[in-house]
């Protein structure tokens, strides 16, 4: 937490610290782990089993924990009315948004029909495929972003946002060379994701939230 709210960008800050800075940091803000599932047990994997027992059975394991406690459960509700509240309410906090689960449902890794994030500001997931510059700082982006459901080539990233541009660990790994609309730039074997704010795509500049 960070003057009271939610920051992501406070974790991506110490990630990318150097030990000493991060020692700092974590004195300064102090992290929580909000954890909100549980694949494996003592007793086996549990991953086949419906998330209402799995939650059961994660909230088992923090209740043995000593208090006060760095690692907390997610809140979760099965009240619509309650869920709605939390969406509207919770924002001034900084918190993202909901998912919405089926209880009834097993874990399976990756995307899922299962689940669906509801965002304040809805976003998609975009691949970076290529950059202008260093590549350790790269001064400008493109990526492949999924419209409907078909893929397409945004606009450039006019450089990252400076909480991103701090992450030195990005690892752009050059792939080559590629072209679109007659400009040049080094092609990124990444696996990189990131969130942009849907729509943004079409234009000239990609608004880019958050590295995934």
């Amino acid at each position: 937490m960070v003057g009271g709210r939610v920051s992501f960008e406070a974790v991506q800050s110490r990630a990318a610290s150097s030990p000493a800075r991060a020692r700092l940091l974590a004195a300064e803000h102090p992290a929580l782990l909000i954890v909100w599932d549980v694949l494996a047990m003592p007793t086996g994997d549990v991953r086949a089993r419906p998330y209402e027992e799995r939650r059961a059975m994660m909230l088992d394991v923090l209740a043995g924990l000593p208090a006060p406690s760095p690692i907390q459960a997610v809140s979760a509700t099965d009240d619509v009315a309650v869920a709605r509240v939390w969406h509207d309410m919770l924002v001034a906090s900084g918190v993202e948004g909901v998912v919405a689960k089926l209880g009834s449902a097993p874990y399976r890794a990756g995307r899922s029909s299962s689940w669906k994030k509801v965002w304040h500001a809805e976003t998609t997931d975009a691949e970076v495929v290529g950059f202008i510059g260093a590549a350790a700082h790269p001064g400008l982006s493109r990526c492949d972003c999924r419209t409907g459901g078909s893929r397409c080539r945004s606009g450039w990233v006019l450089g990252w946002p400076p909480r991103l541009r701090r992450c030195s660990w990005i690892p752009f790994r050059p792939g080559g060379a590629g072209t679109v609309g007659g400009e040049t730039f080094t092609a990124a074997e990444t696996g990189i994701v990131v969130e942009v704010l849907a729509g943004t795509t079409r234009h000239a500049v990609v608004t880019v939230t958050r590295l995934r």
